[in-house]
């Protein structure tokens, strides 16, 4: 999984992608300091791998991985070239899901582009750009299948549904706001809009508003008002305190976040939002050699799950031999599992759940 952070310049972007991937990102205060894109590659915190490994004591332990990707500040006019913007737009379409860095925070000492705190307007500059990127991209788009429908009629309902998209688009909204069934959706998949990508907005608040409690932020209030038309993920955040415990151990970790009245890092929070708005499950292999997390999307059946591991795997598939994680960890062992009827051998139509723990047979 690939996300992208956006946001304009000095909303703490690149100190919160510092936090989580301790990558060290250049961060400075002031526009443009994010040239390239960083790239950062973290482990998903899994305790149900961790387990797994206590159980086995494996030669190997692979969680899953996401990559951040840290987009330069973006700005008015990124679309047409401002600030870099075309090189910075073409970086987000690679990206599974946008993570939008909205500030929520006042602060004297750092300047904002704008001169003010303004999360709607902070939103609407960047959604903006996104869809005059997409009008751009989706008009060219529409020509190229005028001339192909010319020798192939089919092509008529990608035009039709081109042209409601760009009809959105014109009046401001973003490609995710029109109504799509699923053929729909693989068709518009193919033209890669910025705005058809799953968003997260992180409202980063201050310290102090962080720690006092988030509720009745105003700025957060307004985040989630836009967030709510769009329906799109809100996570409140504090890059300062990511980066804080970044360098701690896990004890001190929990001591600190829980000194918040925090469950969980800003990371670990991270990653579930954008599991469950990507409709992503993880299932589990376990072993002497290696203990993995693989990450599938909800629904997949075990045939194409275990393609993931190895294409030989979907292509000579017998069946799945399966037992959910808990139910392994009440037994003890899979001997025990199977003594109680819990390790069960699922066929090709069986839909993968979260947290299942498989051995795959095969034979090609």
């Amino acid at each position: 999984m690939k996300l992208g952070i956006v946001g304009l310049p000095n909303v703490g972007k690149s100190t919160l992608f510092n936090a989580i991937t301790n990558a060290g990102a250049q961060s400075a205060n002031y526009p443009f300091c994010t040239i390239e894109p960083n790239v950062g590659v973290v482990a998903v915190p899994d305790k149900r791998l961790d387990k797994l490994a206590e159980m086995y004591d494996p030669d190997k332990y692979t969680p899953a991985m996401i990559e951040f990707v840290d987009i330069a500040g973006l700005v008015k006019g990124a679309s047409k070239g401002e600030g870099l913007g075309n090189k910075f737009l073409a970086n987000i379409r690679e990206c599974d899901a946008i993570v939008h860095v909205v500030r929520c925070f006042e602060n004297t000492d750092i300047v904002h582009v704008d001169g003010s705190i303004d999360p709607k307007r902070d939103i609407e500059t960047i959604n903006l750009e996104l869809i005059l990127s997409d009008v751009e991209m989706l008009e060219r788009r529409i020509d190229k299948t005028k001339k192909l429908i010319k020798g192939d009629k089919k092509y008529q309902a990608h035009l039709d549904l081109f042209e409601r998209v760009l009809e959105a688009l014109n009046a401001g909204k973003s490609a995710r706001s029109v109504e799509m069934d699923d053929e729909e959706k693989k068709i518009i998949s193919e033209v890669a809009l910025l705005t058809t990508k799953p968003i997260i907005y992180a409202a980063n608040m201050s310290d102090e508003d962080f720690s006092n409690g988030i509720e009745g932020n105003k700025f957060l209030d307004m985040v989630r008002e836009v967030a709510k038309e769009e329906n799109a993920g809100v996570l409140p955040i504090c890059a300062e305190i990511e980066a804080e415990i970044v360098d701690m151990d896990d004890e001190e970790k929990e001591m600190f976040l829980a000194d918040l009245g925090l469950e969980e890092s800003g990371l670990d929070r991270l990653i579930k939002e954008c599991y469950s708005l990507l409709g992503l499950i993880s299932y589990l292999t376990a072993g002497k050699p290696e203990v993995r997390a693989w990450t599938i999307t909800k629904g997949t059946k075990a045939p194409q799950a275990a393609g993931k591991i190895h294409t030989d795997f979907e292509r000579g598939f017998i069946r799945a031999e399966v037992v959910s994680f808990k139910d392994l960890m009440e037994c003890g062992s899979i001997a025990a599992a199977k003594e109680k009827g819990l390790y069960r051998s699922e066929g090709k139509d069986y839909v993968m759940n979260d947290g299942d723990v498989v051995l795959f047979r095969f034979n090609v």
